[in-house]
């Protein structure tokens, strides 16, 4: 996995967590237009989905797939959002951001065919079970997304954030979905889990030594490892704590050296409950942009 908050630039074979996972060309989702029905039976969806995850490690490209989805977000005009816009062959599934992600829509199709549920809805509530089978908090989830019809509703490229960039880019791209710099770095702390991927995103490594466990170690590892600058195979700049085997992007190190980014670094790195509480409030804040006054319906999970 890339990870949330780094964007991809070139196309990814199908690797997901530790293992290779084969995905035809068209297993990546319905492309219809799907609505949720609210009765459905969330708890065999969770136990689905959960079975799937664990089987298959591949709980960060679930989180990493519904943030791609909610982080195209504007505030300004209440376009992009999640709306399950990467189910076509054109549009958002072709940009660079998302590259490799037809293999987190892939082990999905199944568990979408099954139940009534939108791709949005989906995709969000996989990730927030993926958030827990790794060891992360509860976070609590209202349906109600409504996919996009085709991909003519798709945004522009370059709404996600490019990991090669620093505090300015991390706050016009945050900023521009009506978010603050202490959610920048909350959501900033899914690096603790997942990895980049050289042919996803053109970095290559993981941030902390146990990638499929949920943990504060993130911004611990930030705040206290000194990481050398280098460049991968693709001639993409990032750093490389070479006793650990982890990396930092200049995105991650930007929440290190920004005075109001560290502030909130600095205690998330010594209090993991505050960092999961966080979590939690904000990334149901994400995955419900431009939806709050849609009349999304909480569901007991």
């Amino acid at each position: 996995r890339r990870g949330a908050g780094v964007r991809a630039r070139t196309p990814a074979p199908p690797a997901v967590g530790t293992r290779a996972v084969a995905v035809g060309a068209r297993a990546c989702g319905a492309v219809a237009a799907g609505k949720t029905d609210l009765a459905l039976d969330w708890q065999g969806l969770k136990a689905d989905l959960a079975g799937m995850i664990a089987e298959k490690n591949c709980g960060p490209i679930m989180i990493r797939l519904s943030w791609h989805d909610a982080g195209t977000y504007c505030q300004a005009d209440s376009s992009g959002g999640a709306r399950g816009a990467q189910r076509f062959d054109e549009g958002e599934s072709q940009h660079g951001a998302n590259a490799g992600l037809d293999v987190a829509r892939g082990l999905l199709a199944d568990i979408q065919a099954k139940y009534p549920i939108s791709a949005a809805d989906l995709w969000a509530f996989a990730s927030l079970v993926a958030t827990e089978v790794m060891g992360g908090p509860h976070i609590p989830f209202r349906a109600g997304r409504d996919d996009i019809p085709d991909a003519t509703k798709c945004v522009e490229e370059g709404r996600l954030p490019d990991g090669d960039k620093g505090s300015d880019h991390l706050r016009a791209v945050f900023h521009r979905m009506g978010l603050d710099d202490r959610d920048i770095v909350v959501l900033s702390g899914a690096h603790t889990v997942g990895r980049c991927h050289g042919d996803r995103s053109g970095f290559e490594g993981a941030w902390t030594e146990q990638p499929l466990t949920w943990d504060n170690e993130y911004y611990k590892n930030i705040m206290s490892k000194s990481y050398e600058a280098e460049k991968t195979a693709a001639g993409n700049p990032q750093y490389k704590n070479a006793e650990a085997d982890i990396i930092a992007l200049e995105t991650d190190l930007a929440l290190t050296t920004d005075p109001e980014f560290k502030k909130h670094t600095e205690l998330f790195a010594s209090d993991a409950q505050a960092f999961n509480d966080a979590y939690a409030v904000t990334y149901q804040k994400l995955q419900e942009l431009g939806w709050e006054s849609k009349g999304l319906t909480e569901v007991a999970w």
